[in-house]
């Protein structure tokens, strides 16, 4: 055939008209509901295997067909001389007849209707895809002419052909064929000859239908360019270890193996497989395949979407794997789910799946789950804090260390079973890492009475704890907190500090914190004494009213236009350092470097100084008083 030669047919029906909806059908298929032009060769193929799915039951109970044992089987064929791609299949075929109630569906009466359900419902859609229908006209994206040749799996029925360029007509003729299926040429536009290359053939293949059930063979060779096994719809029992970890590496190319691998099957609300793995590492490898978040969405074995975001929620992110569903119903051009209540359902049996599986983790192998919670364990969180209808299962999850085990994750159960008698709080203090939380003052009494305490240094975890109130309705507890109420236990810490031997007088007390307001000034809201301090010297509260620290430090890492409210400065007035500042001159020089040297250490305590570097004049001369002997 030459390079520009039109094909006829033979005894042609002669220009067949399409309804006037046809060319407005058209531009919706071809610009507005695909995206990608190599989507033309998903659907083709779709629509080859749908043909051989159907040829393969018919055999099963009529062995009078044509070719019975011809195998079932995709060819694609590239003619670069004449720009030409062609693809058969050795399916059910076509009659003249099928032909033109099949390939003619959308210009028949029911275009019109199409058209509106393209514009609202398209739930009207579904009966229409891949039947050589809406999936079909895909091909004039890349076409000048496109040339169907199809025989019956019936014996008596003859080959037929139908011919279109996509305007206003189309032909149908007789053709000669004389074996089964159907033969589809497409003549490539100028701009789309990439489609007549190798490796852009086995490009798309394996991006969108290399799990068809049937092998697709290029050219005239024998080698199959498609897996065809699709592992995830594997009975899990039959599948070897070695051939999960094979298909994770071949799905991210990540080297090393995932901590974890989830494979089942659902038959409800729908049947839909899965196969989806938790990674070892949060960071992707170099040579990750893995363009953003999402899981693969196939729909019988056709990749739908390559990153579906729809069927996890956002914290789980960082699942990797595919889903499979039938009859899953689609938009007019497969490349999006259409929306529905059967996706928030699917959502919902993926996400207890990994809920489950992260449980059984946690249970059965908490080395593994420690190795899971220190990369992924900020997701966890992102999910309480979102208020995440899993919020109780996802608290079960969460891990964290204390001022009692710095060294060990445990649980929120591990804590309520840890708790002391006439304890009825879980205690928990907020601070940017470890080391500063040990020393901070909020802890004196709780060290004191070993009261565990859980330590919080991840960012998120002030997020967290916006959606984290209370687990199994035992009340959450900031130490920090002013108004905090304090369990009656008796004392069990050591190493508590020396307390002077008599207070200071009423009167000089008073005159004492008269000095620290007058030298700290409208730094602090106000002054004050407490007895929730033993080895502290002091320490800042919230005033009564002002939003609790969790908030604070979410505005502030959001970078909102806040002001962190005035603290209250609360001295021990049993403390040494105390007694001594209190018997020093009024207003002496010592007396307000001392003061602003403890309301430095208690904002650099609280991570709230402005200027450390700042205090550093002020320390050389607290020493070279102490070296006087001041």
């Amino acid at each position: 055939m030459a390079e520009n030669k039109i094909p006829t047919l033979k005894d042609s029906s002669g220009p067949i008209a399409f309804q006037t909806e046809i060319k407005q059908l058209l531009d919706i298929l071809i610009h507005s509901l695909y995206t990608k032009r190599e989507i033309f060769l998903r659907e083709l193929l779709s629509n080859a295997s749908d043909a051989l799915t159907q040829m393969r039951f018919i055999i099963q109970t009529d062995h009078d067909v044509l070719d019975p044992s011809r195998e079932l089987e995709i060819r694609i064929e590239l003619d670069h001389k004449n720009g030409i791609l062609t693809i058969s299949d050795s399916g059910i075929g076509m009659t003249k007849e099928e032909m033109q109630t099949n390939l003619g569906t959308i210009a028949q009466s029911g275009a019109k209707a199409f058209l509106e359900a393209a514009e609202g419902d398209e739930s009207d859609l579904v009966d229409v895809i891949g039947r050589f229908g809406v999936g079909f006209y895909s091909v004039f994206m890349v076409a000048e002419w496109v040339k169907v040749t199809s025989r019956s799996y019936r014996i008596d029925q003859e080959a037929a052909s139908w011919f279109a360029t996509g305007a206003d007509t189309f032909e149908i003729g007789a053709a000669e064929k004389e074996d089964r299926g159907t033969t589809i040429e497409v003549k490539l536009k100028e701009d789309a000859r990439e489609f007549l290359e190798e490796s852009r053939i086995r490009e798309v293949v394996k991006t969108h239908s290399n799990y068809l059930p049937y092998p697709i063979y290029l050219n005239e060779g024998e080698e199959q360019i498609n897996q065809q096994k699709a592992i995830w719809r594997e009975n899990p029992r039959s599948v070897e270890d070695g051939d999960y970890e094979d298909f994770y590496r071949q799905l991210t190319l990540e080297l090393e193996p995932p901590l974890e691998k989830i494979h089942f099957v659902a038959d409800a609300p729908l049947l839909i497989y899965a196969l989806l793995y938790l990674p070892a590492k949060l960071d992707r490898g170099l040579f990750t395949l893995r363009e953003q978040d999402g899981l693969k969405l196939f729909a019988r074995k056709i990749l739908i979407e390559e990153y579906s975001k729809d069927l996890l929620p956002p914290y789980f992110r960082f699942v990797q794997g595919v889903v499979d569903a039938e009859d899953l119903p689609l938009n007019v051009s497969r490349e999006s789910v259409q929306a529905s209540a059967l996706m928030s359902r699917i959502k919902k049996i993926l996400t207890n799946q990994v809920i489950l599986k992260l449980k059984e983790m946690a249970s059965k192998d908490p080395d593994l789950y420690g190795r899971f919670w220190q990369e992924f364990g900020q997701f966890i969180k992102e999910g309480i804090a979102a208020n995440d209808e899993h919020r109780e299962d996802l608290s079960a999850l969460l891990r964290f260390h204390s001022t009692t085990m710095p060294d060990q994750w445990f649980s929120l159960d591990d804590y309520l079973d840890h708790m002391k008698p006439g304890q009825e709080k879980i205690y928990y203090i907020l601070g940017d890492d470890e080391r500063s939380i040990s020393r901070s003052p909020h802890l004196d009494y709780f060290q004191t009475h070993c009261v565990e305490v859980l330590t919080l240094t991840d960012p998120v975890d002030s997020f967290m704890l916006l959606g984290l109130r209370e687990y199994h309705e035992v009340p959450l507890q900031n130490v920090a907190d002013s108004d905090l109420e304090l369990p009656d236990l008796e004392e069990e810490g050591e190493g508590e500090v020396s307390q002077v031997e008599e207070p200071l007088e009423d009167e000089v007390l008073e005159k004492l914190l008269a000095t620290f307001r007058d030298v700290l000034g409208d730094r602090v809201s106000d002054v004050r004494t407490t007895d929730r301090l033993t080895n502290s010297v002091a320490r800042l509260v919230d005033a009564k009213g002002a939003l609790g620290q969790e908030v604070q430090r979410v505005y502030r890492m959001m970078d909102r236009e806040y002001q962190i409210p005035k603290k209250i400065l609360e001295i021990n007035p049993a403390h040494p350092i105390i007694k001594r500042v209190g018997l020093l001159e009024d207003n002496s020089d010592l007396t307000s470097l001392v003061i602003e040297q403890i309301f430095d250490s208690a904002l650099l305590l609280e991570g709230q100084h402005p200027d450390p570097v700042s205090m550093i004049p002020r320390i050389q001369q607290l020493i070279e008083s102490a070296l006087d002997g001041k």
